[in-house]
């Protein structure tokens, strides 16, 4: 099945917001084996969007249409449909009534504009949204699906999965079931697990492997077609099973086991408290720490200390050392992690310093240094990361989470 997406809005063209859905889209049909060989972005004009949606039903045999479903006037996208279909606009009575409550719910007076949301081109379904106002759209004609959903992304997300994705699988003749598994690592290159996974990629196609690289994590997904979810996880486990074993600690979680969630687990599972010193990561840590529900368990506080006077004011690092060693240096990191312990009253202590630029003042740009401290042992490593300032200070908080999984777990690290 060839699915094709026609992303609707002024706005993307002008480059004022980012396509994401484009990305979340062609994963979706990808991971559920259909082609997608277009990717169309068209304007809030009536007449280019009714020609790009005729092009896209004569050349694919579904259409999925983001944006353009709101209650203003530049939101045309069902009109553009029923044009392109040669149909009229009808007005849902029941929908009315719905919108009319969930004003009333909120306690506001609802603009009549809003009503637009409940119209719908003749013989269209609308896919409930309870995420917001905007229903989705479901239309066959003369064999093509269209389908339209917000562009919003959370509320695309939901409409897709819960309804595009099952009516496209079964307009596909798809009975069984489609799952994955995402295994996330950290510590080595794409290319270098590409490379340590290549037999088992070559080996089969069901399950198949992927390879995904965000924010210095590399996630590796395994996805198993079968008759049940039973049978796919048959398939999967023995491939995910090879993928630990060959990736060995690099392997932190799955799925949506977040480095954070899994620092927290660790941490509660050995009764420790942990406290954090920043410098060029300025609370890009403690903010990422804290980001569970439940972190004020585990976490106790932190000190995003930039000069070298407030590395000794805060946190009690010695000024000889940072004058002899360097603010930029292990030693320096490892005593404002003492220093973070010392003050919090913390088992566990992360600290960052570094270079991230634009400008270098003692080390090359890139230049960062974490080091943990734990009730027991230490460790400290230097890092030099390529990119700008977002980038390294990206990086370099997930490093220093994954240096804390390590060292809390007694794995650490090589040097």
């Amino acid at each position: 099945m060839i699915v094709e997406v026609v992303a609707v809005g002024t706005e993307l063209l002008l480059g004022q917001i980012v396509n994401s859905n484009a990305a979340f889209l062609g994963r979706q049909f990808a991971e559920n084996g259909f082609d997608s060989h277009y990717q169309v972005v068209v304007g809030d004009n009536f007449d280019r969007m009714v020609e790009t949606i005729r092009t896209a039903i004569d050349r694919s045999d579904a259409v999925v249409i983001t944006g353009g479903i709101g209650p203003t006037q530049d939101d045309v996208t069902r009109e553009a449909i029923a044009a392109a279909t040669g149909r009229d606009i009808v007005r849902d009575a029941d929908y009315v009534q719905a919108l009319r409550n969930r004003w009333e719910t909120l306690g506001r007076v609802m603009p009549e504009n809003n009503l637009r949301q409940a119209d719908r081109p003749v013989g269209a379904e609308q896919l409930p949204n309870p995420a917001g106002s905007a229903p989705g759209i479901a239309l066959e004609h003369d064999g093509t699906w269209i389908f339209a959903v917000p562009g919003v992304p959370a509320e695309m997300h939901l409409l897709i999965r819960d309804h595009v994705l099952p009516r496209l699988r079964a307009a596909a003749g798809e009975t069984g079931v489609l799952k994955s598994r995402l295994i996330r690592t950290w510590g080595r290159s794409e290319s270098q697990v590409a490379e340590m996974l290549d037999d088992l990629f070559m080996a089969t196609t069901n399950p198949s492997i992927a390879f995904l690289a965000s924010a210095g994590e590399i996630k590796v997904r395994v996805t198993a077609k079968a008759d049940s979810d039973a049978d796919a996880d048959a398939l999967i486990a023995p491939v995910e099973a090879a993928v630990r074993d060959r990736l060995g600690s690099s392997v932190f979680g799955v799925d949506d086991e977040t480095i954070y969630l899994v620092v927290q687990r660790l941490l509660e599972n050995k009764g420790w408290t942990i406290a954090t010193a920043e410098s060029a990561t300025a609370g890009l840590v403690s903010a990422a720490l804290t980001q569970t529900p439940g972190a004020s368990k585990v976490v106790v506080g932190g000190i995003a200390a930039y000069s070298a006077e407030a590395k000794v004011d805060l946190l009690g690092v010695s000024a000889e050392l940072l004058a002899s060693e360097g603010v930029v240096s292990e030693p320096a990191a490892l005593a404002m992690a003492e220093g973070a312990r010392a003050r919090f009253g913390a088992d566990v202590g992360v600290a960052i310093t570094g270079e991230a630029g634009p400008d270098p003042e003692e080390q090359p740009v890139g230049t960062m240094v974490i080091a943990v401290v734990t009730p027991e042992g230490m460790g400290s490593r230097t890092l030099r990361l390529p990119g700008d300032r977002e980038r390294i200070r990206t990086y370099t908080t997930t490093a220093a989470l994954q240096l804390v999984r390590l060292a809390v777990s007694g794995q650490w690290w090589a040097p």
